[in-house]
């Protein structure tokens, strides 16, 4: 096995351990039990992550990644703005009957425990899936919606307000305090976000000052 194999293979391991720990103990997870569980040293945390933190940044652009490309895959680019929404909302209503649904839920909230009680690990989490997102942003942009196409700037408006709606529906359908929400609903609720002119504004495409840019 060459030198970057074996690198490879340790960051797998510390990745795998982090996850089962993490989602266990929070932020009180120790990176002792972490090393244990992948057969290696704390050395190893740090020479391949730096430091905790990079350890739980890693763990999160590491779980993440897979799902912003299947949600890349489902969207074609011959899709108008409200058809990649539609798509998009039905890839959420999907994941919520995943096998891996609620241990994905209970990383959500176990990592925005971390956030809360570690303000630079908070910082970079947050940085982290915003370089996720960003991905998203250019999926959406440039898509025709009403005879418009969208800018970078109507995009990042989108994405946020989606975001902000599937990641709670998702945890209402799973813990059972969204009754009645079906596939559709997810549909109909985004695309009315897509459709209101002060999210999606022809003329928005130029942010105020102080804002997003």
């Amino acid at each position: 096995m060459t030198r970057a194999q074996t690198k490879e293979r340790n960051r797998r391991a510390l990745l795998e351990a982090a996850l089962q720990v993490v989602s266990r103990d929070g932020y009180r997870a120790r990176l002792e039990e972490i090393a244990e569980r992948a057969e290696l040293t704390t050395g190893a945390i740090y020479s391949l992550f730096g430091s905790k933190s990079g350890l739980m940044v890693a763990l999160v652009t590491d779980y993440l990644r897979p799902h912003y490309a299947e949600i890349e895959q489902e969207i074609s680019a011959e899709m108008d703005l409200l058809e990649a929404v539609d798509a998009f909302a039905r890839y959420y209503w999907r994941s919520c009957d995943a096998p891996d649904a609620l241990s994905g839920l209970s990383l959500q909230i176990t990592l925005l425990d971390m956030a809360l009680h570690d303000p630079e690990t908070g910082s970079r989490l947050a940085a982290s899936v915003g370089g996720q997102e960003n991905h998203l942003v250019t999926l959406f942009t440039g898509r025709a919606h009403h005879g418009d196409v969208i800018t970078p700037y109507q995009a990042k408006r989108l994405v946020t307000a989606l975001r902000a709606l599937f990641v709670g529906l998702n945890q209402g359908v799973l813990l059972g305090l969204a009754h009645g929400v079906d596939e559709q609903y997810f549909v109909d609720t985004a695309r009315a976000l897509a459709s209101h002119l002060a999210l999606v504004d022809p003329d928005a495409d130029t942010p105020e000052p102080g804002g997003p840019k």
